[in-house]
């Protein structure tokens, strides 16, 4: 009751109320927009194309841009450049000085890395458009119907304009409506393929009959144990101690308090499993050309790192641990934070001010990044294990013992056509937690309850629609 009571409540309120419908309406453009096919492409040529390649790159990136790249619409980057162009500043952040400096400087430095990450993701647009319309001209199968300068001119403006819309509708979702309009737009995308899902789960067990009653609430048992799992993780965080010295300023005594600083578990959020999926993706791309697959060596190589092989599974591992401590490295610099907190008056309750708080809140962070790292893998690989299963039997010397006395379910998976995938329901629980974190936020702002208990302490008058 007490959750029907605070949607009410969000309703009750015109301003956030127009917030959420102003919210809808831009979502609901977005999704207009992703059924308007791209100019000069035989559409059911490229779909049986995408078929075939789905475990390539054009799958993984099918993901972010909500389906688009599938029917090739004008809204096929999607917000992939966005988001590459702000991964690229954020790393240039580290070695460019002047980018440190306007980080620094609140909202005018914020506004001007915003603009530049816009002028960066036309650019990474331009290029990547025109490597697309390029690629399909090349592409066998008569995908485009006309080929030509005008062709590859058509696709570049199509598409590069298609992502400077996105960019803007995120940009108008985030400023005037429930705010992270990115992340909403990544969201919807996701989220617009349950229907299907529903459908095909439907079809195994009920008309097909190739699911039993067994594996359908085994499946539903794991759904909702890795939602669960992310939401108790994605919650989680490591509060370090930090109390303030007494200090007089003028005829006041400022400081005196004792607070702590906060440390996500996930610090990285999504981006080390983008990174880690994205690079293993692409020698899968590389495996659809003529010369590699005419070369028995390359080949034979790529197709040990395939999805659902040993050697995918580890180097997955591998490559999302290694980039969680990549981007934690970059998003958080523990000699500044001793820095600042010395400059401050603060200090940590029995660690010496300086060097050592910095050694002591690396180390803490060294752990949770290890315990944030061996998460992302268990919620990709569960998941990914469920669809498609972990290839064991192909292991050498002990790959017969396995193939004999292993569950089948295990080594080939259930074949699961759903939004399984560890990386879009960490989209989906991440983004439907800070989008009601941030509702709530506008709620008790305005004296009322929120949706969970800890959020509920203001309650106003309720007004009248």
């Amino acid at each position: 009751m007490k959750f029907f009571e605070a949607v009410a409540n969000v309703f009750r309120i015109p301003d956030l109320r127009k917030r959420v419908f102003f919210t809808l309406m831009l979502l609901a453009v977005y999704r207009l927009g992703g059924h308007i096919p791209t100019p000069g492409i035989d559409i059911h040529r490229w779909q049986d194309f995408f078929s075939r390649n789905q475990g390539t790159i054009f799958g993984f990136f099918d993901l972010f841009a909500g389906g688009n790249i599938r029917r090739l619409t004008i809204f096929a980057l999607g917000i992939m450049p966005y988001i590459t162009a702000s991964i690229i500043l954020q790393l240039l952040t580290v070695v460019i000085p002047t980018l440190e400096k306007l980080q620094k400087e609140g909202e005018l430095g914020r506004r001007k890395i915003t603009q530049w990450t816009r002028y960066l993701t036309v650019i990474l647009a331009l290029m990547q458009s025109f490597g697309i319309a390029t690629g399909l001209q090349a592409m066998q199968g008569n995908i485009v119907l006309n080929p030509g300068v005008g062709f590859v001119l058509m696709t570049i403006i199509s598409l590069t304009t298609g992502t400077a819309f996105i960019m803007w509708l995120g940009e108008q979702i985030s400023d005037r409506g429930i705010g992270n309009g990115m992340s909403l737009i990544i969201f919807a995308g996701i989220v617009v393929g349950l229907p299907n899902a529903i459908q095909n789960i439907y079809t195994n067990v009920f008309v097909t009959k190739e699911w039993g009653f067994i594996t359908l609430a085994m499946i539903l048992v794991m759904m909702i144990a890795v939602v669960a799992f992310i939401v108790l993780v994605e919650r989680g965080e490591r509060r370090i101690p930090v109390q303030y010295a007494k200090r007089v300023v003028g005829r006041r005594v400022m400081g005196g308090q004792s607070t702590h600083m906060p440390l996500k578990v996930n610090a990285g959020g999504v981006i080390p499993v983008i990174f880690a999926s994205s690079i293993l993706a692409f020698p899968q791309t590389l495996s659809q050309l003529p010369f590699v697959q005419s070369s028995k060596y390359l080949s034979g190589m790529l197709q040990s790192i395939r999805h659902g092989e040993p050697l995918y599974v580890v180097l997955f591992v591998v490559g999302i641990v290694f980039f969680c401590f990549f981007y934690v490295s970059i998003i958080f610099n523990p000699n500044e934070a001793a820095d600042n907190m010395r400059k401050y008056g603060g200090f940590i309750p029995g660690i010496r001010p300086g060097r050592n708080t910095a050694e002591y809140m690396n180390a803490i962070l060294t752990k949770i990044t290890v315990v944030g790292g061996i998460y992302l893998s268990i919620l990709c690989l569960i998941p990914d294990i469920m669809i498609s299963g972990i290839h064991l039997q192909h292991l050498a010397l002990v790959g017969n013992w396995i193939d004999q006395y292993f569950p089948r379910f295990i080594l080939d998976g259930l074949n699961v056509q759903f939004y399984f995938g560890g990386t879009s329901l960490l989209i989906v629980v991440g983004v439907a937690m800070d989008t009601v974190n941030q509702i709530e936020a506008q709620l008790i702002m305005r004296h009322y309850e929120g949706f969970t208990p800890r959020a509920g302490r203001i309650r106003g008058r309720r007004p009248s629609f």
